[in-house]
């Protein structure tokens, strides 16, 4: 007998139901949503850490720079510094009635030709520093070297604030190479400015670093009253730490007596990305002296920059300055 084998009956096809549609596509939707957010996350991370690593560069690089251009100030070539007889030295401009500092600031005060030579000391409201930052100051000569004819040339060693080397030894103790850091806008961004003296005598300014919001200094002295004018200095350590403001005496004799009593200085600065930067909208408050409540102080506009809530990430760079030359051998 022979078994015969039947096929089972199709089953009918049926597809989804509405109600499992539904939930196939909302499934999916949180996946997707759950993917973009980790995507954006990640990539807000990615900028985050980018822009932190561009800031810790440019603060390395302005700081070195400065750094190096206030070790220098006060510096003398050989020929002048190893004579300081009144009687026979100066620098400066022979012709001025009061020789200018070799470390001069100004409270909340932009570039301003007449103030770093001397031919006024007032900052007009017009001439305020962008986020109340201040401007700096520093002179110092080039060094010399014998050249092989018999004459000097420059050693090459001393620069300006552009990184410029001085192209000839100075031929006169009034001979000083200048620079100047202060903050502007530059096309539209906020930058560490430096302005110097070429050796045809007309100033330039170029940025250096940008994203540089605020610039303050304070001023280590030993000596030296706020508002008066010195006393008797006894060693190289500063007593004190004053604004650019204060070390403005009744006269001009004193005042730049005062800048001679400089021993250090004590600079901050506040550095920004770009939008978007910061995990989160609102940025804190930025204190550029240091820590809060101990160098910051309502007197002083610049020494709090206020929280903002434009998204970019800011760093706070504090350093403080031994100066290396005397400052008060004019």
């Amino acid at each position: 007998m022979r078994t015969q084998f039947h096929p089972a009956p199709a089953l009918p096809q049926r597809g989804l139901t509405l109600v499992e549609l539904l939930v196939a596509l909302a499934l999916g939707t949180l996946i997707t949503l759950a993917a973009v957010a980790a995507l954006t996350v990640s990539r807000q991370g990615f900028a985050t850490v980018d822009a932190s690593s561009q800031l810790r560069d440019n603060a390395r690089f302005a700081t070195t720079m400065i750094r190096r251009l206030v070790v220098q100030a006060g510096y003398l070539d050989y020929k002048y510094a190893s004579n300081t007889a009144a009687s026979a030295f100066k620098t400066g401009d022979p012709s001025a009635a009061d020789e200018q500092p070799n470390i001069k600031g100004f409270d909340n005060a932009t570039y301003n030709q007449g103030l770093v030579i001397g031919t006024t000391d007032t900052v007009s409201s017009s001439g305020r520093g962008l986020n109340s930052s201040d401007m700096l100051v520093l002179r110092h000569q080039p060094g010399s070297i014998p050249k092989a004819d018999g004459t000097e040339g420059s050693d090459q060693t001393m620069i300006d604030c552009s990184g410029a080397s001085a192209a000839t030894a100075p031929g006169t103790s009034a001979e000083r190479i200048t620079s100047v850091f202060y903050v502007d806008n530059n096309e539209g961004e906020p930058s560490l400015m430096c302005a110097w003296r070429t050796s045809a005598g007309t100033w330039r300014q170029q940025p250096l670093v940008e994203g540089v919001e605020s610039l303050q200094v304070l001023y280590g002295v030993d000596g030296v009253t706020a508002g008066a004018a010195p006393t008797a200095s006894t060693d190289s350590v500063p007593e004190r730490y004053l604004r650019a403001d204060q070390l403005v005496a009744t006269s001009t004799a004193d005042t730049n007596a005062n800048w001679e009593r400089v021993r250090s200085l004590r600079i901050g600065m506040v550095l920004r990305g770009p939008v978007g930067s910061a995990p989160e909208k609102d940025v804190p408050a930025q204190y550029p002296l240091g820590v809060k409540d101990v160098m910051d102080t309502s007197t002083d506009a610049g020494s709090t920059f206020a929280a903002q809530s434009d998204g970019r990430l800011r760093q706070t760079v504090t350093f403080t300055i031994h100066l290396r030359n005397r400052q008060d051998l004019l």
